[in-house]
């Protein structure tokens, strides 16, 4: 009889412990789900559910580096008194590019060099004031007359130059599959923004192969990225009809999307006439593409890619009705990098409970 308490503490305590330690494990995955909720939420705030960017000034209008007030756009005669060419930095079929200063402050010049192009850099012109977000590079100031436009300067460059950018020891750290997935994120957050725009349904047509649409994005400072290049954006318009085509010559190559191929065969020469136009479902097509060079090839951008199997194989169906809305794709990216998150926070605990 007097065994018996001890007996019984002996036959309870380690259920009495089970229980604490369940109890505790709970608790923990109850707090890193809202650790998670708060980190996300705020993740998506950056990336923008919303498509402006609360810092933004009202149109017609900029801020820059850390500058509280907003200014007017540059005027031809302010552009030519105040901004100081430094270098050029790069050159294309329709306009030259110069690093350049304004009151201390780096800045990008970018001005006509094709005569016959001015077309199409004044069209740039009108996308880029229309579009100012958080997805698009600012706006300084133009001076249309003489075909100059001055805009935002970020120093890593173009999307072309981002796994040479890794390997800098400052950014480093950055190169994960968490990291770059969030960039295919921003990637497809852009093209979202383009097909729902102000001005309706706009298609990225300067993307005929990988390192064409990379150069059409730049990467910031704290690694976002933003449409720089907006030369070649047609709208489709169904209501009234009219669809796209991108450019007067024949397009070829895997990259390009199948209904932008010449469809008649190589019997049949190649006559712009005779294209079939199309809409935005050649950017669907093309986002496996530029995603996959986006996750690189680091630790984790594996299981990353087999998440993203299926709507990468839904982009890729060779009807363009039946590939996923630029939307669907970016709530999937959304979706499968919260179910990734929460794994690399809670390893394990399926199992345990």
């Amino acid at each position: 009889m007097e065994k018996k308490p001890h007996f019984v503490r002996r036959e309870f305590l380690p259920r009495e412990v089970s229980s604490i330690s369940l109890a505790l494990l709970l608790v923990a995955v109850l707090l890193l789900n809202v650790l998670l909720y708060l980190y996300l939420n705020k993740f998506y705030s950056s990336l923008g559910h919303t498509e402006t960017d609360p810092s933004l000034c009202p149109f017609g209008h900029f801020k820059l580096g850390s500058v509280k007030n907003c200014s007017p756009w540059l005027s031809c005669e302010a552009i030519n008194r105040e901004v100081r060419k430094l270098k050029c930095v790069g050159e294309g079929a329709v306009k030259k590019v110069f690093l350049s200063e304004w009151k201390e402050n780096k800045v990008v010049l970018s001005q006509l060099t094709n005569s016959e192009l001015k077309e199409d850099f004044l069209h740039g012109l009108k996308m880029l004031k229309a579009l100012q977000s958080k997805h698009v590079v600012r706006l300084l100031g133009y001076c249309e007359q003489q075909f100059t436009i001055l805009t935002e300067y970020h120093p890593l460059g173009s999307l072309r130059g981002l796994n040479e950018t890794l390997h800098i020891p400052k950014y480093k750290s950055m190169n994960t599959w968490h990291h770059r997935l969030m960039l295919a994120i921003d990637y497809v957050s852009v093209i979202h923004y383009l097909h729902s725009s102000p001005l309706g349904t706009l298609v990225m047509c300067d993307s005929n192969d990988l390192d064409k649409v990379l150069s059409q994005y730049l990467l910031t400072s704290d690694f976002h990225i933003l449409v720089n290049d907006l030369d070649a954006l047609p709208l489709v318009n169904r209501s009234a009809g009219r669809l796209v085509k991108c450019g007067h010559r024949e397009l070829q190559g895997e990259f390009v999307a199948p209904e932008q191929r010449w469809p008649y065969g190589e019997d049949v020469p190649f006559e712009d006439d005779l294209m079939p136009p199309y809409d935005e479902k050649t950017d669907i097509w093309k986002i496996p593409d530029v995603s996959n060079f986006l996750l690189g090839h680091v630790e984790g951008s594996d299981i990353v890619r087999l998440h993203l199997f299926d709507v990468h194989a839904a982009c890729k169906k060779k009807d363009p009705t039946e590939r996923p809305s630029a939307r669907e794709v970016l709530d999937t990216y959304r979706k499968v990098l919260t179910l990734l998150i929460r794994e690399a926070a809670m390893p394990g605990t399926r199992e345990m409970l």
